[in-house]
């Protein structure tokens, strides 16, 4: 692995920048070395400022505003639109409470999902021009967060998975994603295919539950093809010394940021 702060993904087109962040480049230290940009974590607000002025000087085009929502696992997307942005900052911030995903068309505006083990997904809606971040832990990918935030943007914008570019960033693998019986149990009485999402270990007699598969279902459930769909192939507990990973540093620690822009310049 590189010791690059962060790693692009090529998926989308032109007028898109989108990208997830790796423990290198920053100031952070402790478990939060070293490039954390997530503000909810208690990490040193000095350092995670530092961290996101070295993240935005990195990408190919500075963003206005870097949009970091407080996430609580549950379902909630919010609209970045004139009406936000032209919020104060307390506005703004209150209406980032309890959100896990975010859904924009504005320009210049990164939308980020903070993640250690979660999965984030990207999307992009080339037809109308909407990007959107999502934030998937077991919690949300159970409740359909992927589906529930796409079927918003189609009655918002009028989005079809034939147009949809998405993104599935670094996160938990299923042989490392080792979980309880009431877990399995809430997938599969969700209507989920266990058959194909979840592995039975003979020796620990544990379920593991494929998270990336599961979110991957509900993408291709709107009408997304294979094809339309990247994936980071990147388990953050097997490679938690480039990403950060809350099973392996605990809760008090470091977040991978994902994020996507609409770009109003045109970058190769």
């Amino acid at each position: 692995m590189s010791t690059s702060p962060i790693i692009r993904y090529t998926s989308f087109p032109t007028g898109t920048i989108a990208f997830s962040t790796t423990r290198h480049g920053g100031v952070s230290t402790g478990a939060y070395n070293s490039l954390n940009c997530t503000p909810y974590t208690g990490d040193n607000t000095g350092h995670v400022r530092l961290n996101q002025e070295i993240l935005c000087n990195i990408l190919p085009q500075r963003p206005k505003e870097l949009v970091i929502p407080f996430q609580t696992h549950g379902t909630e997307s919010v609209v970045i639109d004139d009406t936000y942005l032209q919020a104060s900052k307390e506005e703004r911030h209150a209406r980032l409470q309890g959100i896990d995903a975010l859904i924009t068309r504005e320009p210049d505006i990164c939308l980020c999902i903070s993640t250690a083990d979660c999965i984030p997904i990207l999307l992009y809606d080339k037809q109308h021009r909407i990007a959107a971040a999502i934030h998937a832990g077991w919690r949300g990918t159970v409740n359909r967060i992927v589906l529930r935030t796409l079927k918003r943007m189609h009655t918002l914008y009028g989005t079809e998975g034939k147009e949809v570019a998405a993104v599935i960033g670094p996160g938990i693998s299923l042989p490392a994603f080792e979980v309880g019986e009431e877990v399995y149990e809430a997938f599969h009485q969700q209507g989920f295919p266990m058959e194909h999402i979840s592995k039975w270990n003979a020796e620990t007699h544990k379920h593991h539950i494929d998270l990336l598969g599961a979110n991957r279902l509900q993408l291709l459930d709107f009408g997304l093809f294979s094809t339309q769909v990247e994936t980071a192939g990147i388990c953050t507990f097997t490679q938690h010394e480039d990403f950060f990973s809350a099973r392996r540093l605990g809760i008090h620690s470091g977040r991978i940021l994902s994020g996507i822009m609409l770009t109003s310049i045109i970058h190769n």
